[in-house]
Parts: C-alpha cells; sequence; structure tokens
C-alpha cells in the first residue's frame, strides 16, 4: 500500500499537536487505538474522523468509533456481500481484497470470550467502576463451570493461561502491571482488565442469546469429555 501523503487539518487549533491522516490511518490499520492510550491522537482523532471515515471508505474499510467507551477500530465494509452470504450482495461484482483479516478462533478462547461478555455485561448492571478487573483466579471459575466435574486443576490453570494469552493477543483483554512502579511481586497474582471493546465484537443481540449459546457450549464440552 503506498504511503499517505495528506496535510494537517488546517482547523486545528495552532496550539493543539499537529496530526495528519497517516498517523491515524496507519495506527488504525494495525489495531484499536484506545483513548486511555493516547489521549492527543485520541483527540485528534476526534477531530479529523470525518475525514478518516472518509479516506478508510476508498479501502473498503469503516471507521468505528465509540467516543463514550473510548476505542476506534475499523471493520471491512459489507462483509457478507463479499463472502457471498448476504442477501443483498452482488455476485458479479468484484471482490475487493481484505485489508482486515478475518481470525478463526478455537472453541475455548470463543467460550473464554462469550464468558468475559457475559461479565462485562453483569459488572455494567452493577453501576460500579468502568473497568472490569479480574484474577486469573477468578478468571478460572468462570471456565471451570463449564468442564466436567474431577478435572486436572494444573491442566485447567494451563488451558486458561493459554486462552487468556490468546485473547490478550487479540486486543480483549489486558494484562495488569504489579504495582505501580511495574514491578512483578514474587507470588502475586495475576490481574487483568476485560477491555470494553468487547462490546463491539459481542453484541447486545448475541448476548440475548447467550443462554442457548452456553448450554451448547456445554454440551459440546461433555461430548468431548465423553470420547
Amino acid at each position: 500500500m503506498q504511503d499517505l501523503e495528506l496535510q494537517p487539518d488546517a482547523d486545528a487549533p495552532a496550539s493543539a499537536p499537529q496530526h495528519d491522516l497517516t498517523s491515524l490511518v496507519v495506527p488504525l490499520l494495525k489495531g484499536v487505538l484506545y483513548r486511555d492510550d493516547d489521549a492527543p491522537q485520541w483527540s485528534a482523532l476526534l477531530q479529523l474522523q470525518a475525514r478518516v471515515r472518509d479516506y478508510v471508505a476508498v479501502l473498503g474499510l469503516n471507521l468505528v468509533l465509540d467516543e463514550a467507551e473510548g476505542y476506534a477500530f475499523l471493520r471491512s465494509k459489507g462483509n457478507e456481500a463479499q463472502d457471498g452470504d448476504g442477501a443483498g450482495g452482488d455476485a458479479d461484482a468484484p471482490k475487493l481484497p481484505r485489508l482486515v483479516r478475518r481470525q478463526p478462533l478455537s472453541f475455548p478462547v470463543s467460550l473464554l470470550l462469550a464468558l468475559l461478555r457475559k461479565k462485562l455485561a453483569e459488572f455494567d448492571a452493577s453501576g460500579g467502576d468502568t473497568r472490569l478487573i479480574l484474577s486469573r483466579d477468578a478468571v478460572v471459575e468462570l471456565v471451570r463451570v463449564f468442564l466436567p466435574a474431577g478435572s486436572n486443576e494444573s491442566r485447567l490453570i494451563d488451558q486458561v493461561d493459554t486462552q487468556l494469552n490468546k485473547v490478550i493477543e487479540l486486543g480483549f483483554v489486558r494484562r495488569l502491571k504489579s504495582d505501580a512502579t511495574g514491578t512483578a511481586h514474587k507470588g502475586a497474582e495475576s490481574m487483568f482488565e476485560v477491555r470494553r471493546i468487547l462490546k463491539a465484537f459481542v453484541d447486545a443481540q448475541w448476548l440475548s442469546e447467550f443462554d442457548q449459546r452456553l448450554a451448547q457450549y456445554h454440551a459440546e464440552l461433555n461430548s468431548r469429555a465423553d470420547d
């Protein structure tokens, strides 16, 4: 892809850091932009979001920006139509190359994401803090309910660690430092923040069918245990 060579917004305040489309679009093409990670860049995105939307539209992408939750990312346009799944798709239309790749998830990772999304919904309903922080033990307990009785404890913890690392890689969970200095204390329990962008990928409609999906997950796990 050619480098973007667009100038800073002429309407931006002279005292504010100057951001052009390159400094906004390139990070978005790489992943999620969070307000808490880079406040100046987030402010620039809010100012230039109309231009960013116009630019990425040419690339077949939509800008998804949630100002209240503080995250933004790019999503491919018309995935259903391009994949031939949508009723409104044009079979003769040329398919655009996919700039935002899809990543198939394993069954255990899908289950963990579903459980974390459920936990986030319950947390929001409680009206408490805006950050959902869970210990590794708490995550293990979420998963344990859906495993056969008598599952090996050390193996379960290893599996949860593997799944958590994958979810961290996907950007839905962040591992927290042990203290403000970033020094990990020996024997300290690992803590994780469930990032609110998970709500954008596991939406309210999906969540409304959550109990049915979890029943299917549970049946699947039991069938695997019987094999």
